[in-house]
């Protein structure tokens, strides 16, 4: 039985989404700052992947596929404390030049009966520079910088905010993610269009280049048609990025099982969890075709259990990332994620094979059960 979603969820979710996050948040925070909590998150959810989960990718080392996506840690607060639970990786942000608020409140909603979120936070953080004080600089693991545009930045005066977020988070993350695909910063998603999102390709990595060279993934929307897929992936190849995450939240609500009278009462933003899998997915596929074998994805998108890892492991992605599959199953998530994974290959029942190549199953993956 998992004992957060049979007993803490049910619990936790007869509260607020947004207070509840901003408990944890606290929370996480404080344990970071201190060695003897961290080492009892260490030992709680002991996470000992196999060595051969393990991958350089873009000059990083990855202990295995699995991190956290751009959302939860907004501020850098938890970093720590979030790779003590056993994340490879922990993607910041997204961060703007200047502190904004946020949409107004509620702005997050839960929808347990499809195992998703909606959310049109509007990318609250208190700055850039406040976040780049927050990132420890000895840890345990990769942490990225993901970055975006105030919104009251004119997409023409976009570029300006990247390059400030560039300068600031260059000396302390790993890599960068640019996003221009939420959807609730009013036109963000326009930047993927091919001439501004052309200048603004330009003018990041010839700041890069002058700085530290850190790579640079671009964060994609899930709703963008083949042929704007297509545009971007070429202009990633023209461009010299190190790949793509595929892919942010999407506007899409078609099959869900809430209400839809409920669903309409939540309003406008981003939906997450498992209706975004089968998209995401596809978009992976989509993306690895356009790109090659030498561009590095990163998968997002209605990841729960190893299976949904698999599946965007076997149809081209590098990395998996996680957000909402975290709210619902806990902080052991990773740790029975990557012990499934470790028993798949001692079994060989999954082959891991090279950086990119696909990752097929050689037998059934029944005794990892699917999302219910």
């Amino acid at each position: 039985m998992n004992f957060y979603r049979s007993v803490v969820a049910p619990i936790l979710f007869r509260f607020d989404p947004e207070w509840i996050h901003h408990r944890a948040a606290e929370s996480l925070e404080w344990a970071g700052k201190h060695s003897w909590a961290l080492t009892a998150l260490k030992s709680a959810y002991k996470c000992t992947p196999d060595k051969r989960l393990g991958q350089n990718l873009m000059g990083l080392d990855f202990s295995h596929p699995v991190g956290l996506a751009a959302g939860f840690d907004k501020d850098a607060r938890m970093v720590q404390a979030l790779l003590a639970l056993g994340f490879s990786h922990v993607e910041v942000g997204t961060l703007t030049p200047e502190p904004q608020l946020g949409n107004e409140k509620p702005r997050l909603f839960r929808l347990p009966e499809d195992r998703a979120l909606i959310n049109r936070m509007g990318f609250n953080n208190r700055g850039v520079e406040s976040a780049a004080n927050q990132i420890p600089g000895r840890r345990s693991g990769v942490v990225g910088g993901n970055i975006g545009k105030n919104k009251t930045t004119a997409n023409e005066n976009a570029v300006q905010d990247y390059l400030k977020g560039i300068r600031a988070l260059s000396p302390k993350v790993d890599y960068f993610a640019l996003n221009v695909s939420s959807p609730n910063t009013p036109g963000l998603r326009a930047l993927q269009d091919r001439e501004p999102l052309s200048r603004l390709l330009d003018s990041v990595q010839e700041l890069n280049h002058r700085l530290e060279s850190k790579p640079i993934l671009l964060k994609l929307a899930p709703d963008l048609t083949e042929t704007a897929l297509s545009e971007a992936a070429e202009l990633v190849l023209q461009f010299g990025l190190n790949g793509v995450i595929a892919s942010n939240t999407t506007i899409e609500r078609t099959g869900l099982r809430t209400k839809l009278s409920e669903v309409e009462a939540m309003g406008a933003g981003g939906l997450s969890g498992a209706p975004l899998k089968r998209r995401s997915t596809e978009v992976v596929r989509s993306l690895r075709g356009m790109l090659g074998e030498q561009k590095v994805i990163v998968g997002v998108g209605g990841v729960f259990t190893a299976t949904d890892v698999i599946e965007k492991l076997d149809a081209g992605a590098d990395l998996v990332q996680v957000y909402t599959g975290f709210v619902y199953e806990g902080p052991g998530m990773i740790q029975k994620i990557v012990d499934e994974l470790n028993h798949a290959l001692s079994t060989g029942q999954w082959v891991w094979k090279s950086r990119f190549g696909s990752s097929k199953p050689t037998a059934d993956l029944g005794f990892m059960q699917p999302n219910s």
